[in-house]
């Protein structure tokens, strides 16, 4: 008997393990044959902390701390463009991300290909971070299984039945037996609540697709700023000394594994080409992840009011890495019986009895 079962093996699911092994045996099954396969591989690997409402931005800042601790975070810079047709929509959205006004001939200093014909305003600020993934999603890993925790992947979830115990799961032949289940399977949350006979949420999951790009003109790209453009119309930042670039769609999908609409991709980068002076030659590779939203886009983290054995940890949204380490720390607390370290009233922000 398992104490306590995670499906996902992406950041949501390890994190959680990570938190919740010291608290009993915990096992994780990853459908897929890698850990992290979708959404947690497809990140655009940035710290913004002012970014998601409000609650998302309190989960942010309280895994600030963890993130720099790790040395996980790389000072990056931001810039907001806009259209001369666009200020209103660039006046409401600049302060939203801390940000002050710079002049075109300044951001033309910081970001060499901007379009100084089209760009009409720009936003700017330092403070935000690239974030390695790669390394935080082993560090839960490495966490989880030094306190014991068994990572289990090719290991797609068939069934679930409630018992007088807890929960029997059978997942490629295997039958498994846990006291608890965490739910953190993504795109996959409400599909994994109806298996157990859980109500489902609402978690939508929505296409969000990048194209990677050399870098313009053979330029050293490292210290460009992340550029988004206003109205979340694309963004671009470095990556590895390439260009990448995201069309910012949010396309409501039936959670599968996703790839890039070749259309929306090429309509996203004609409005970056429009800002910038370099055309966008053939993408190097193209992709595309699925982030998932409860109906509020704030997190669901913690036990189903009808089902107190079965945990939420599900609707990350595009805000899985920089609150993973807080919505797991809840979790764990929740679990434990622990007063939560986040406000009480964040706590209830995310609780799976908002919907009920």
């Amino acid at each position: 008997m398992t104490d306590i079962l995670v499906i996902g093996g992406g950041i949501a699911g390890l994190s959680a393990a990570a938190r919740l092994a010291p608290l009993g045996k915990v096992v994780v099954l990853e459908a897929e044959d890698a850990l992290g396969t979708h959404a947690t591989a497809r990140s655009a690997a940035m710290f913004l902390r002012d970014y998601g409402n409000a609650v998302v931005r309190a989960l942010n800042y309280a895994s600030d701390a963890y993130l720099q601790e790790a040395d996980l975070l790389t000072p990056r810079s931001m810039m907001l463009l806009a259209r001369p047709d666009q200020r209103d929509a660039f006046e409401a959205e600049y302060p939203a991300f801390n940000m002050q006004t710079i002049s075109v001939a300044e951001a033309q200093q910081k970001f060499p290909i901007l379009n100084t014909k089209s760009t009409g305003f720009v936003g700017y600020r330092e403070g935000i971070y690239d974030l390695d993934t790669d390394r935080m999603v082993q560090g839960f890993v490495k966490t989880a299984k030094s306190h014991g925790a068994s990572l289990i992947t090719g290991a797609r979830v068939d069934a679930i039945t409630k018992t007088p115990s807890g929960w029997r799961v059978k997942a490629a032949g295997t039958t498994y037996e846990a006291r608890m289940l965490v739910n953190a399977a993504g795109a996959w949350a409400d599909a994994v609540a109806r298996l157990a006979g859980v109500a489902r949420l609402g978690i939508q999951p929505y296409r969000r697709s990048f194209a990677q790009l050399a870098a313009p003109d053979g330029l050293d790209v490292s210290d460009w700023p992340f550029v988004d453009g206003v109205e979340e119309a694309w963004y671009a930042k470095p990556s590895a000394g390439k260009w990448l670039v995201s069309p910012s769609e949010e396309d409501p999908m039936s959670p599968f594994d996703a790839y890039a609409d070749d259309m929306v991709l090429a309509e996203g980068l004609a409005r970056y080409e429009e800002m910038v002076t370099t055309p966008v030659t053939r993408p190097e590779t193209t992709w595309a992840g699925l982030r998932s939203f409860a109906p509020d886009r704030a997190l669901v983290l913690g036990r189903d009011p009808k089902q107190p054995d079965f945990i939420w940890c599900a609707g990350q949204g595009g805000y899985g890495f920089q609150s993973a380490p807080a919505a797991s720390a809840l979790l764990a607390d929740l679990i434990a019986g622990r007063t939560p370290a986040l406000e009480p009233a964040t706590v209830a922000a995310l609780s799976p009895a908002r919907f009920g």
